[in-house]
């Protein structure tokens, strides 16, 4: 089931000032609002907190755990309005599977402000989605950017670092100015890259003219088949023939036992389904597009 946290770790920009930051110690209920998505449902989880199975210091290394297997899990905090135009922007959180999951998500959405917390669920509008997600097969580290009202996946996936050894993991985002964006995960860079070209946020400059029609005598196979091609004459193809040398058997009563009829052998003459021979067509004029004009 998915689990989702509004805002975990820490939320820094570039000139050092860190607008959130959670250790999850004495208060931390007071900061945080857990979500009523799910709760109607049924399915809505409860979380607690705990330095887990393995810790150094188990004071110091208390978090936020999911409480219960297959359920919902969502929780949020808010932190002061900020813009990180001109600066550089750092998210960053640890997250650690004590067990596999089938499916479910240990990700962070930073957004604008809720007007009502509990609610706060999958259609909740964000600007960042960020961290590790699985279900079945499909696995890997969403960085999710929101442009427009669209929520927009990177083209490549970047790496799944959660699979199955039960230690804690650092995951780290910085976006910057520059619309450059670099990934670290335990402190090794995972991606470094270009938002332009590594999510579809912009539209693109040409488009396939609407207007622009595929003639009507433009040939797009490029094999044909051979109208020289005939079947053989003594070419079989039936895979199964009466067996003619079988016999009735002499106990054989036809009131009791029916109508006798021959036992079916392969046919030792069958060559198989015949295919006219396929030749690349002389008329062939490859694949049509339309022709592209500016957005």
């Amino acid at each position: 089931m998915r689990r989702s946290l509004a805002c975990l770790g820490s939320l820094t920009l570039a000139s050092s000032k860190v607008y959130f930051s959670e250790t999850f110690n004495e208060g931390w209920k007071d900061r945080w609002a857990t979500s009523a998505w799910k709760e109607s449902e049924g399915t809505a989880g409860k979380w607690v907190t705990t330095a887990g199975k393995w810790f150094s210091d188990e004071k110091e290394d208390i978090g936020l755990q999911t409480g219960e297997d297959s359920r919902f899990f969502g929780i949020s905090a808010s932190f002061d309005s900020f813009s990180n135009e001109g600066k550089d922007l750092y998210i960053q959180y640890q997250a650690k599977y004590e067990k596999d999951v089938e499916c479910g998500g240990g990700y962070v959405k930073v957004g604008p402000k809720m007007s009502d917390p509990t609610t706060f669920g999958d259609p909740t509008p964000y600007n960042i989605m960020f961290g590790p997600d699985k279900c079945g097969s499909s696995k890997r580290t969403h960085l999710i950017f929101s442009y427009k009202g669209k929520n927009v996946l990177k083209k490549v996936d970047l790496p799944y670092k959660q699979d199955g050894e039960g230690t804690s993991h650092l995951y780290r985002v910085v976006v910057k100015p520059d619309n450059t964006v670099r990934v670290d995960i335990d402190d090794e860079k995972v991606y470094e890259g270009n938002m332009k070209e590594d999510w579809e946020l912009l539209a693109p400059k040409e488009i396939s003219d609407p207007s622009d029609k595929k003639p009507s005598d433009w040939v797009d196979d490029s094999m044909m088949d051979d109208p020289e091609s005939k079947k053989p004459d003594d070419w079989v193809d039936e895979k199964r023939i009466v067996d003619t040398t079988a016999k009735k058997p002499d106990d054989w009563d036809d009131e009791e036992d029916g109508e006798w009829e021959a036992p079916m052998i392969d046919n030792p003459d069958y060559k198989g389904d015949w295919h006219v021979k396929r030749i690349a067509n002389p008329a062939y004029k490859g694949l049509w597009e339309a022709k592209k004009i500016p957005n």
